[in-house]
């Protein structure tokens, strides 16, 4: 039996619980996402079998399967209250009380709003406009969605790139992190989307936040004790990503690894760095 993409997450969450300490918690935490998204993976695939995905370039926002992922909220949102921490348990319970109106406002204004950036779910704004959710429901929105999404990314063609896209070019999202591999005599950098989970090419030496291409402002940082994770960092805008070297440690599965790193998102923002994009986490 072939191993899914969310078989192999769990199963790296599950190794660095044990590897890395200081990440137990929240690699138990994902772990519990991560097999929710899992099965909701499988049921947009059993679901959407034989639909056809709109094929323009970015358009995957396009789509939003209500009358599928409706039913499908409230038991997410009953697991996040039994599961997750304070921050995120008690907007869900609020949300599971409003009802299907509720849920698809939430489901909405993710999809189809700013995705480019989150707040962290410990930054909610209680007096948020009513007209669109707050912080915390569009963080579950994202969690809730990840899957479905990642499921229409996967039924895409590949995409021609022109340029060095910045954002996702099936999504418009922002990287969640870097992905190092070799090539030839080098190496190849990618970038992975914070939503649907799509891979694109990108430059090296370039900041994906402001386009700085300079190689004095542009520097990356590691630790021995997770030597295959890095901190690329730009002095001009100072924004930070993370990035996986698959060479030194092949067994790695980036978005996950991203998660585990903790002790290098503290070391970057002490040093006055700001994310470009926040997992799912909060870090």
């Amino acid at each position: 039996m072939i191993r899914s993409q969310w078989d192999r997450r769990i199963d790296r969450a599950t190794e660095l619980t044990s590897a890395y300490p200081f990440a137990a918690e929240g690699m138990h935490f994902y772990t519990r996402v991560a097999t929710f998204q899992r099965a909701l993976y499988a049921d947009t695939a059993r679901a959407l079998a034989g639909s056809s995905p709109a094929v323009s370039a970015g358009a995957l926002r396009e789509e939003l399967h209500l009358s599928f992922l409706l039913p499908k909220f409230p038991e997410f949102l009953s697991a996040i209250r039994q599961f997750a921490p304070a921050p995120l348990a008690h907007p869900a319970d609020r949300l599971r009380q409003q009802g299907p109106p509720g849920w698809q406002r939430a489901i909405e204004d993710f999809w189809y709003g700013d995705v480019e950036s989150l707040p962290g779910f410990g930054q909610a704004d209680e007096q948020a406009d009513e007209s669109s959710a707050a912080p915390p429901e569009r963080w579950l929105a994202w969690i809730f969605l990840q899957p479905y999404a990642e499921y229409l990314a996967d039924q895409r063609a590949p995409v021609t790139l022109h340029g060095t896209p910045s954002t996702c070019p099936l999504c418009g999202a922002k990287p969640i992190v870097g992905v190092l591999r070799s090539k030839g005599d080098g190496g190849e950098k990618s970038l992975v989307c914070m939503l649907c989970s799509h891979e694109w090419i990108f430059r090296r030496i370039y900041c994906p936040a402001c386009g700085e291409e300079r190689e004095p402002q542009m520097a990356f940082y590691s630790a021995p004790e997770i030597v295959h994770v890095r901190v690329d960092v730009c002095d001009t805008c100072h924004t930070y990503l993370k990035s996986i070297d698959l060479t030194k440690t092949g067994l790695a599965v980036p978005v996950v690894d991203e998660l585990a790193s903790i002790p290098l998102d503290l070391w970057a923002r002490e040093h006055g760095y700001e994310k470009l994009q926040i997992n799912l986490l909060g870090t």
